[in-house]
């Protein structure tokens, strides 16, 4: 290990009560979908008193729905703010870097089955719990840390650096596409998800839907003569699970998916329906996710979709007649395979084996990730990779304390690397 490795790494030792302390007040902001701007306020405020150059607004759904990465979206966004800060060097003389995170975390479900409140981090031996603590406030907080520690070691990125945290992550990406078309591009992209310490070798698309069936509503006295829109989801259901076992039927011919167990899942996260115990319910509507591979077309996924819906209700007697609506209202994306060879995957496999003393082992990914913002529309190396953790999106979310420590020291030793490094003054 050379004198600046070394002194880097304990500079990140140095500053790790600090990185704690302030991953838990990030977590502590509840930055669920329409709530994340208290969140990136605080982030702003945590960069600008750094003295990076600020940017800050909300996502205009006017300058991104015409761009291919775009993906539809049916809520407001004057909460859905970006926050970028930059890093600008004396003399640009190495390779610039985009260090992304985002704020937006998921839904906590009921309090009663969390062990403790979802946005009052706790800490228990190695591991901190907390809704977005994993997911991924804290791969933010390593991104800000790691340049930290450069700082305490006396040094700071020879090259632009691009500090952002944006929203909508976690339903759309929409944050990404909008901080990349507003023009932050660089040589290379890093994301800290919590990736259990590998690097994203392969990345599946998402899409999400939402079906709406309608019934004829009676009094259940007479329940036979109507037709009951909530079971009439149940067959629609299983033919797309008909439809999912199919796609991942191909998952032996799919590079980097070849051993991955079930890539393609289908959830159905949402059903409500009806009005009243009493009445044949009228109304059912169904809120679904489902993936597809890198290389396949979403517009192509999204018409098999309908059609597997079309083709079940054509045999209820009820739906044959008034068949199902289907809206894709979310996540409408491809996905990637990072290349591999690149220069910056070489140097991370570098600042990796300086603190594991192994080779940066690679993973395929079965969840959406925002790398494939950079990926597929800039041609940018793109290094997911973050911290080991668990229950993530589920109960009683938790991230490894000591995993992220050598994940933080990993970033800051691939920054001085990629960067380069001019003293702090001089």
């Amino acid at each position: 290990m050379s004198d600046q490795a070394a002194r880097i790494i304990q500079a990140v030792e140095d500053g790790w009560a600090d990185q704690i302390a302030w991953t838990q007040a990030l977590v502590r902001y509840p930055s669920v979908r329409g709530q994340e701007h208290t969140a990136q306020a605080f982030i702003h405020d945590s960069l600008r008193d750094r003295g990076y150059a600020m940017d800050r607004w909300a996502i205009d759904v006017d300058a991104i729905k015409d761009h291919p990465g775009f993906s539809p979206v049916t809520v407001p966004y004057e909460n859905a703010i970006n926050v970028v800060g930059t890093h600008t060097p004396r003399q640009a003389i190495g390779r610039s870097l985009v260090l992304n995170g985002h704020v937006d975390v998921v839904p906590v479900g009921p309090h009663k089955m969390w062990t403790h409140p979802p946005f009052e981090p706790v800490i228990d031996g190695d591991w901190m719990y907390g809704r977005g603590g994993a997911d991924m406030k804290a791969g933010i907080g390593a991104n800000i840390f790691a340049m930290d520690a450069l700082r305490r070691a006396g040094l700071q990125p020879a090259a632009t650096v691009y500090v952002e945290a944006v929203t909508e992550e976690e339903c759309t990406g929409n944050g990404a596409l909008s901080a990349l078309l507003r023009g932050y591009r660089a040589d290379a992209a890093l994301i800290p998800e919590p990736m259990d310490e590998a690097l994203v070798r392969a990345n599946v698309g998402v899409l999400w839907f939402q079906i709406e069936l309608s019934g004829k509503p009676v009094h259940v006295r007479e329940a036979g003569s109507g037709s009951n829109a909530i079971l009439s989801a149940w067959p629609v259901i299983n033919a797309l699970k008909g439809m999912e076992a199919l796609w991942n039927a191909r998952a032996d011919r799919v590079r980097y998916f070849e051993d991955v167990n079930h890539p393609i899942n289908l959830n159905i996260g949402k059903i409500e329906g009806g009005d009243w115990a009493s009445s044949v319910p009228a109304w059912c509507r169904l809120d679904c996710r489902i993936s597809i591979f890198p290389g396949d077309d979403p517009a192509k996924a999204a018409a098999e979709i309908e059609q597997t819906i079309r083709a079940a209700a054509a045999l209820d007697p009820f739906l044959s007649n008034s068949p199902p609506s289907v809206t894709f209202n979310g996540f409408y994306t491809q996905g990637y395979v990072q290349p591999e060879g690149s220069e910056a995957e070489a140097t991370l496999d570098a600042a990796y084996r300086t603190v594991y003393n192994k080779v940066l082992p690679s993973r395929a990914s079965t969840a959406y990730l925002d790398g494939r913002v950079f990926a597929l529309y800039a041609d940018m190396p793109t290094l997911v990779f973050g911290p080991y953790s668990e229950n993530i999106h589920g109960f009683d979310e938790r991230l490894s304390l000591s995993s992220l420590k050598r994940v933080t020291q990993t970033i800051a030793l691939f920054i001085a690397d990629w960067c380069g490094v001019e003293p702090i003054s001089g």
